[in-house]
């Protein structure tokens, strides 16, 4: 069997240092939400089983976009505010009566988050050589050095979904974007309705902001390859016979407990564990 390991370049193997461009991370902070009876927006015909509807269930929720501005915040130097909005695509499923059958439909919620992160400072006008992919043989516009902001993303939990009767809604104010807008089969309403979906979402999120910066790191030599390229094997018989058997898919593993993690003997009595 080949040895995938490369050997480590030792001290004596330095050669020189050079300066790269990298984006390094200045500020970063995680977070755990519990987005609480955001509303769902339906297509004419979904919310006209939402009015008929009677239960409604929650199936599954994802992200189809998050929209992210960075703007310095002012009188604090370095600092910037990130303003993020989630669109999530939600499915629920509704019954107009106990023994009617459930229709399955999708809809729209909206949420907005803000966090403030230190980014550093920096006045200067980015420009760039490369090309733009809209227009050929078109630079990149110059850019403000404000720091990128990146937002890392769980996938999202769907912990309930009701109806909302005794309530008058508002109109969303914020107009929502053509490409969210294509996710549907139709033209989304936002109008004031008598009955109303409502969902709650817990939502795991990690936001950094970083800068591309010039940093100076040891070079040892190039880095090359020393793992073989498999081949894909003619005989699909061969190639299950190396998978290995999924245990974990047959047998779910059980929590540990105290008494299995280290059960009490003449050894364990100094690490407070009962003597008999």
């Amino acid at each position: 069997m080949t040895d995938n390991r490369c050997e480590c370049a030792a001290s004596s193997c330095f050669k020189e240092a050079i300066c790269i461009d990298a984006g390094r991370v200045y500020d970063s902070c995680c977070d755990k939400d519990c987005i609480e009876d955001t509303r769902i927006y339906f297509t004419e015909c979904g919310q006209n089983l939402i009015e008929n509807a009677v239960t409604i269930r929650g199936k599954s929720v994802k992200i189809i976009k998050c929209y992210i501005d960075v703007e310095p915040v002012p009188f604090n130097q370095g600092y910037y505010s990130i303003d993020m909005t989630f669109y999530f695509k939600v499915k629920v499923e509704v019954s107009s009566s106990p023994s009617a059958r459930p229709e399955t439909i999708t809809g729209l919620s909206v949420f907005n988050k803000k966090v403030i992160l230190f980014g550093g400072e920096g006045n200067v006008k980015v420009f760039s050589s490369e090309l733009s992919v809209d227009e050929n043989d078109m630079q990149l516009k110059p850019a403000r050095n404000v720091p990128r902001a990146i937002v890392q993303c769980a996938e999202p939990i769907l912990l309930c979904a009701n109806i909302c009767k005794e309530r008058v809604c508002d109109r969303c104010e914020n107009a929502v974007p053509r490409s969210v807008c294509g996710c549907f089969d139709g033209e989304l309403s936002m109008c004031d309705c008598e009955k109303v979906a409502l969902a709650t979402i817990g939502l795991f999120t990690i936001v950094q902001l970083e800068r591309q910066v010039q940093m100076a790191i040891p070079v040892y030599d190039f880095c090359m390859p020393c793992k073989e390229c498999v081949t894909s094997c003619d005989d699909p018989c061969e190639l299950f016979s190396k998978i290995k058997f999924p245990s974990d898919q047959f047998f779910p593993t059980r929590s540990q407990s105290v008494t299995d993690a280290t059960p009490c003997g003449k050894s364990q009595q100094q690490n407070g564990c009962p003597r008999k």
